[in-house]
C-alpha cells in the first residue's frame, strides 16, 4: 500500500474511532439516554474532535510509523495527542458555548472521550500488529528458530524476525546463560535455560535454525556454542560484532552464517596505535605483492595510519588495479602509486626505489603454493630468494628505515622447495640486517583463512558441488589465523623492530584439517559422511603432517605485545652464505643442465642443513618419525608459543 492510500485508509479509520469515542462518552455520561436536546452538542463535539484529531495526527506524523512495528513509543504519542486534543476542544467550547448555547458540551465528556480515544487509537494499532504477527507465525514456510542470547540484541533480532516480510525464520524460544531470565518470557517467547539445554530444546521445539545474538561474545564463547549446536542438524547463524551494531538497528541482512573465522577462539588483536603511527604516519610505504591476499590487506590497514604515500607494487595488473580502486574509494586523500614490476627484475626495482625513495618496505611478494613449487622449483627460488635479495639490498642501498619480510612456518625444518626458499630469504634478511643501518626483520606465521591458497575456498567449492571434500591425511594439522589478524600483527611487529630479528606470531592451537573440513560441512547445513563425503587423498610432495614455528637453534622471548614473540638472533657466516646464494643465482641462470634439479637441492641443503627433500612424498609413518626427531629438542619451546 502506497503512503497516499495508507494515509486515506488510516485517516478514515481514525475519524471513525474518534467519532465513536465521543458518542460512547456521551452514552456513558447520560447513562445511555442522550435525549434529543443533546444531539446538537454531540454533533458539534464529534465534528470538533474529528477535525482537530486528524489534524493533530497528521502534524505529529503519526501516520508514518509502520504499524507492524508499533510499540510503547506510539502509545505514549497517542496519549500526548489525546490530552492536547481534549484540551483544545475544551478551550474552543468554553468560548463558543456563550455564543451558541445549544453547543454546550458537559465538561465530564472530555475525560471520558480522552480515555476512549486512547483505547481506540492505541488498540487499533496494537490489533494490527498482533494480526500481522499471527499471520507471519502461521506461514508454513517459515523456519522455526531459536535465539541464543536474550539481551537487547536478541530482543531486536526476535522483533525483526517476527515482523520483517523478508524473514524466512520465526522465533520460538530464547536460550540465555543468565539464570535470572530463566522461565521468563520476552516478547511472548520463553527463555528455556542456558547453553547446556540447546540439544534438548532443539529436539523439543523442532528447531531448524539457531541465531547467536551475543555481539559481545568472544570467539572462544562463539566456538563453544557452535560446538554444542553442531551435534544437532541445524543451521547456525550469527549476529555481527558490537562495532557493527552502533546504530542500534538490526536488519535481516546483518544476520549471517557462522564462518570458520568465528571459531578460531582468539580475541581480537590489540594494536598499539601510537607505535604504529610513529613509524608509518607521514612516510612513503612500499608494499610488494600488494595485489595478493596478505599484501592487499597490508595496504588497507597501512592506509588507515595516514602515510605520506603508499606504493602498491605487483606484477599482476588486475589485482593491483582492484586494490588501488578499493583504496582510492576508502581513502580519497591518500597519495597512491600503483607500480607494475617484478621483484626478480633488479634493474626495474632499482628504478622504483630511485623514483619514490620509500621509507618503510613490507615485502609480501612470494610464491606460496607448496605442491606447485615442488613442480616448479626454479620459480620459487627466483621469487622467494632472488626477489627478496633484490628488494632487501636495494632497501639497504637507499637507506630504508625498516624492512619487514612476511615469512611462513613452512620455513622451519623445511621439506619443500617453497619452505626452504623462504628460510633462505629469512637468513638473507637477518644476515644483511647485522651489517646495515636499515632495521631488517622477518615475521613468521602459519596459514591464513581466506587467502587465495587456503584450503577453505577449496572446501567451499567442493561442498557447493555436493562433495566429496578432499583431505590429504586425517592427522594433518596446521596453524591458522585470519588475514586481518595476521596483518595487524605484522604491522605491530614492524614497530617492535630493532634489527635482525625474527618475530613469531601467536597462532593459537594447531587445528586438524580434517576437523576444519567437517566443521565447514556442518556450517553449510550438511552432515559429514551422510550428505557430504570426506575422502583422504594422501600427503602431497613437500607437505608435512605438522608445521612448526621454531627451528632447533631458535629460542623465543616475549615482546611487549602479548601475541608476538621474538626468536634469538642467529650469527650467520655472511661471506660464505652470500657466496652460496650467488652460486644458487648463477645455477638458476644455467638451469638447462641435466643435473640442475639435484645440484640445486644439494646447494639449498648446504645453505639450510636441516632441509630434507625426497623424490616421492613422505608416507604418514615417515612424517611422524621425522617430526618426532625434529620436535624432540624444542617441543617445549613450541608449546610456549602455541599456548600463550
Amino acid at each position: 500500500m502506497s503512503y497516499k492510500n495508507r494515509l486515506v485508509f488510516m485517516g478514515l479509520l481514525d475519524a471513525c474511532i474518534i467519532c465513536l469515542a465521543v458518542v460512547l462518552a456521551y452514552q456513558v455520561r447520560f447513562d445511555f439516554d442522550i435525549g434529543a436536546h443533546n444531539t446538537s452538542a454531540l454533533l458539534y463535539a464529534a465534528i470538533t474532535h474529528v477535525a482537530l484529531g486528524l489534524a493533530g495526527l497528521y502534524i505529529t506524523r503519526m501516520y508514518r510509523p509502520v504499524l507492524m512495528f508499533a510499540s510503547v513509543a506510539e502509545l505514549i504519542a497517542i496519549i500526548k495527542l489525546a490530552t492536547l486534543l481534549e484540551l483544545g476542544c475544551f478551550l474552543l467550547q468554553s468560548g463558543l458555548q456563550y455564543v451558541v448555547p445549544a453547543f454546550a458540551v458537559p465538561r465530564s465528556i472530555y475525560p471520558i472521550s480522552w480515555a476512549f480515544i486512547i483505547i481506540g487509537l492505541g488498540g487499533a494499532r496494537m490489533t494490527f500488529k498482533i494480526i500481522t504477527a499471527t499471520s507471519a507465525k502461521s506461514r508454513p514456510n517459515l523456519r522455526r528458530t531459536m535465539i541464543v542470547g536474550a539481551g537487547s540484541a536478541g530482543v531486536l533480532v526476535a522483533k525483526e524476525l517476527t515482523h520483517s516480510p523478508d524473514s524466512e525464520q520465526y522465533p520460538v524460544a530464547f536460550i540465555d546463560d543468565d539464570k535470572a531470565k530463566r522461565n521468563l518470557q520476552i516478547l511472548g517467547l520463553p527463555v528455556l535455560g542456558g547453553r547446556e539445554r540447546i540439544p534438548e530444546v532443539i529436539r523439543q521445539y523442532e528447531i531448524q535454525d539457531i541465531i547467536i545474538a551475543i555481539p559481545s561474545a568472544t570467539k572462544k564463547e562463539v566456538a563453544e556454542i557452535v560446538e554444542i549446536c553442531n551435534r544437532m542438524k541445524v543451521s547456525i547463524k550469527i549476529l555481527p560484532k558490537v562495532s557493527e551494531l552502533l546504530s542500534g538497528k538490526i536488519s535481516i541482512k546483518m544476520i549471517r552464517d557462522v564462518k570458520i573465522e568465528d571459531l578460531l577462539g582468539r580475541d581480537p588483536v590489540a594494536v598499539d596505535l601510537t607505535e604504529v603511527s610513529n613509524y608509518i604516519g607521514g612516510e612513503t610505504i612500499l608494499v610488494t605483492g600488494a595485489g595478493g591476499s596478505i599484501g592487499s590487506e597490508l595496504s588497507r590497514q597501512i592506509a588507515r595510519y595516514q602515510p605520506w604515500k603508499l606504493l602498491l607494487l605487483g606484477h599482476s595488473e588486475n589485482s593491483i588495479f582492484e586494490i588501488e580502486l578499493d583504496l582510492r574509494k576508502q581513502h580519497p586523500h591518500l597519495q597512491i602509486e600503483s607500480v607494475i614490476a617484478d621483484v626478480r627484475d633488479r634493474r626495474r626495482m632499482k628504478a622504483v626505489f630511485a623514483a619514490y625513495l620509500p621509507g618503510v618496505v613490507f615485502h609480501a611478494a612470494a610464491h606460496k603454493h607448496v605442491p606447485l613449487m615442488e613442480r616448479n622449483p626454479v620459480e620459487a627460488i627466483k621469487t622467494n630468494i632472488i626477489g627478496t635479495k633484490n628488494v632487501a639490498e636495494l632497501s639497504h642501498h637507499f637507506g630504508v628505515s625498516r624492512f619487514v619480510l612476511v615469512s611462513t612456518d613452512k620455513a622451519v625444518n623445511p621439506v619443500s622447495v617453497m619452505g626452504v626458499s623462504k628460510r633462505v630469504a629469512e637468513m638473507f634478511v637477518l644476515g644483511l640486517g647485522q651489517r646495515s643501518q636499515t632495521k631488517f626483520v622477518a615475521v613468521r606465521f602459519g596459514n591464513v583463512l581466506g587467502s587465495s591458497g587456503s584450503v577453505i575456498p577449496i572446501f567451499k567449492r567442493q561442498i557447493q558441488q555436493g562433495g566429496p571434500v578432499t583431505v590429504t591425511h586425517p592427522e594433518m594439522v596446521r596453524y591458522f589465523m585470519t588475514i586481518p589478524e595476521a596483518v595487524q600483527l605484522i604491522i605491530q611487529a614492524g614497530a617492535l623492530a630493532s634489527g635482525s630479528e625474527i618475530f613469531i606470531l601467536d597462532m593459537g592451537k594447531p587445528i586438524k584439517i580434517d576437523k576444519l573440513a567437517r566443521d565447514l560441512i556442518r556450517l553449510s547445513g550438511f552432515e559429514p559422511e551422510v550428505d557430504i563425503k570426506v575422502i583422504y587423498t594422501g600427503i602431497r610432495p613437500g607437505e608435512k603432517l605438522y608445521e612448526e614455528l621454531l627451528t632447533n637453534e631458535e629460542g623465543i622471548a616475549a615482546t611487549r605485545h602479548g601475541r608476538i614473540f621474538v626468536g634469538k638472533q642467529l650469527q650467520i657466516a655472511w661471506h660464505e652464505f652470500s657466496r652460496d646464494v650467488d652460486q644458487l643465482e648463477q645455477l638458476i641462470e644455467n638451469e638447462e643442465e641435466e643435473r640442475f634439479d639435484q645440484e640445486m637441492k644439494q646447494l639449498l641443503r648446504k645453505i639450510v642443513p636441516n632441509y630434507r627433500y625426497v623424490q616421492e612424498p613422505f608416507s604418514a609413518e615417515q612424517q611422524k618419525k621425522v617430526m618426532r626427531v625434529q620436535n624432540s629438542s624444542h617441543h617445549a619451546k613450541v608449546e610456549i608459543v602455541t599456548n600463550v
